[in-house]
């Protein structure tokens, strides 16, 4: 059962609810976002009833008590469902409740699933003719906002030690469609957002897109903005216990592309990045103690 689930069975049985416990259900049905995030007294305070009147409504609809009542509005956050700020307050309650090890165990088991689902959902050959793409193009701009700026700036920081042509966008300064004026057929965009989408992100590949641009969407769902119509997509799984979407899949991915943008390189590139790292330890930018 989901919480979605739990409300309609509170609309259905409220005529059977004492005049307390609806005042309890009132409470909940207009405010379902507090339910996984607070503690029963919190609530019963904020419904201005007693903890006992939360516990009869729970158990007027069938649950045993008002933990398991709660336990829906819970997962929700968990799946992801929830908005950030009731992910938030969530991580707080699990903390002040000393439920870190409960959250530890939730964390990297979300981490490995999103690995997994990620991967599974890749075709190979796909992700070969993205990289072909990449390869052939004259240009290459990552563009990532918020969490994923970081994201694009690695793929890109790990791609300059091999090749020339690669940008993250927006640079600073600058906006992502003034970064892509000139860009055309010959280029690529590499479009990176998940839900909730950002705006800037889908304005860009549309500017992309008129401009004749190949475009590669990465994102957590096939209805995604950046997916739709792109030449190469990719869906990433995000769910995570936190109140941001995780990025272990989006960093797993781009690494993956990257050594697959390598594999269809020419042979020159292996000596590219020789010739990069020889430069570094030649300039002492790498500590040779312990080498």
């Amino acid at each position: 059962m989901n919480d979605t689930n739990v409300l309609d069975r509170l609309t259905e049985e409220w005529e059977s609810l004492t005049p307390a416990a609806q005042k309890a259900a009132r409470y909940v049905l207009e405010n379902p976002a507090s339910v996984g995030v607070s503690t029963v007294r919190g609530l019963a305070e904020a419904a201005e009833v007693t903890p006992n009147a939360l516990v009869r409504m729970a158990q007027q609809v069938g649950f045993e008590g008002f933990a398991d009542f709660q336990e829906p509005f819970r997962q929700a956050i968990r799946d992801g469902s929830a908005s950030f700020p009731d992910r938030a307050r969530w991580l707080q309650e699990q903390a002040g409740r000393g439920a870190i090890g409960t959250l530890y165990a939730d964390m990297v088991g979300s981490a490995l699933r999103n690995i997994e689902e990620t991967f599974a959902g890749i075709d190979t050959d796909e992700l070969q003719a993205a990289a072909r793409t990449i390869w052939g193009s004259r240009q290459v701009f990552t563009l990532g906002v918020g969490v994923n700026s970081a994201n694009a700036q690695n793929f890109t920081y790990l791609a300059s030690t091999g090749m020339v042509q690669f940008h993250a966008i927006p640079r600073i300064g600058s906006t992502a469609v003034d970064d892509l004026a000139r860009t055309d057929k010959r280029d690529v965009l590499i479009a990176i957002t998940c839900r909730p989408y950002r705006a800037e992100v889908i304005a860009a590949v549309e500017v992309a897109r008129e401009q004749g641009v190949k475009i590669i969407g990465i994102s957590d769902s096939l209805a995604s903005p950046v997916i739709r119509g792109a030449d190469h997509s990719f869906v990433v799984a995000a769910d995570t216990p936190q109140f941001f979407p995780s990025s272990v899949s989006t960093i797993a991915l781009l690494e993956t592309l990257l050594s697959f943008v390598i594999a269809a390189a020419t042979p020159e590139i292996v000596e590219r990045v020789e010739r990069f790292h020889d430069r570094r330890h030649a300039l002492g930018i790498y500590s040779e103690e312990g080498a």
